[in-house]
């Protein structure tokens, strides 16, 4: 059995029927993301994880336990917040000995994990200072060793990172993913960040109103969407009407719909030579830059598509600049 399992898990809210017979499993030391828009259930199902709700119906199997009714207070289970939660009249090491002191650890345990911990995060030299000295960054660290110097079985993270600005929020996503690597800690991340996602993840579970919409490695959901809404969630995909983009291309497409990732749109001012391929001719209407990428917008006539070309020294097109375009017919995935 896998370390962790929800079976056949319902959780309703009156007549709002929020999680709808999931069936996941997570194993051992696995950091698994359950990625989503707001509202599909993948913070409900953290919390029927923690114990902070109780299911409508289903199992909840930790290590081959049913925990589906146990106390919270005895899962074994550390959480950490989108809102730090930190005790704001206790230094860093008090409150990273929090839960240690309400476990009657004695207290050179407690020292010596407190220690541990805050080398681990990177925090050693705050260990007397309190929350209000921390920059936010700091303090979801500090949440972070709270929850994890009690060694919990699991932990979870509930949007920890969506209140830190883009640069800290991009390092802290490598640390927690290191800390869990070192640790080895079996650790289920909630976001709705397709990227957050993809950096930090060996498993994603993509929910779509209170459904498991696919899961699979990070890589799977990007090359790999099963379904319309995966294709819309993830990637950045053109998304097409299969019918359109034949009569496009002059082609008959034998699917409902059709999905492009827009850096597989090639553009060019010439002709290109290339077997296997669909082809059109277009306009460039617009150009946004993504960092080292411009992203182009083209009319195709019937259709229009994104092209990601990587950035250089010159722009190499301009708005109303006539275009070929190119998609390796392999590459173009039917819905």
């Amino acid at each position: 059995m896998a370390y962790i399992r929800f079976e056949n898990l319902n959780k309703s809210f009156g007549d709002n029927h929020v999680l709808k017979d999931i069936n996941l499993d997570v194993e051992k030391g696995e950091l698994v993301t359950l990625l989503g828009p707001s509202g599909c259930g993948k913070s409900t199902l953290l919390r029927c994880l923690s114990g902070l709700e109780k299911v409508t119906s289903g199992k909840i199997y930790l290590d081959g336990v049913d925990i589906t009714d146990v106390d919270p207070r005895d899962r074994g289970i550390g959480m950490v917040f989108q809102q730090y939660s930190l005790f704001p009249n206790m230094s860093v090491k008090d409150n990273v000995a929090f839960g240690l002191k309400m476990k009657k650890v004695p207290k050179d345990e407690i020292e010596k994990k407190v220690k541990q911990m805050l080398d681990i995060v990177g925090l050693s030299d705050k260990i007397d200072q309190f929350p209000m000295q921390l920059s936010g960054g700091q303090q979801q660290r500090v949440a972070l060793a709270r929850a994890i110097v009690t060694e919990p079985k699991v932990l979870l993270l509930d949007e920890p990172l969506s209140a830190i600005d883009a640069l800290l929020r991009h390092n802290l996503q490598i640390e927690i993913r290191r800390i869990q690597k070192e640790l080895n800690i079996t650790t289920i991340f909630v976001t709705h960040d397709q990227d957050e996602a993809m950096v930090m993840s060996d498993t994603i579970h993509l929910f779509n109103a209170g459904h498991i919409e696919q899961s699979g490695t990070p890589v799977d959901l990007y090359t790999r969407p099963a379904t319309k809404f995966t294709a819309s969630f993830i990637g950045n995909y053109n998304l097409l009407p299969a019918e359109k983009f034949g009569k496009a291309c002059g082609e008959t497409i034998d699917c409902s719909d059709v999905a492009i990732r827009p850096e597989i749109v090639r553009i060019s001012k010439e002709p290109m030579e290339a077997c296997d391929c669909y082809n059109f001719k277009g306009t460039i209407t617009s150009y946004i830059s993504h960092g080292n990428v411009i992203r182009f917008k083209v009319d195709c006539g019937d259709i229009w598509l994104n092209s990601d070309v990587v950035f250089e020294r010159e722009m190499t097109f301009a708005e109303d600049d006539e275009v070929y375009v190119s998609v390796e017919k392999d590459l173009v995935i039917k819905l």
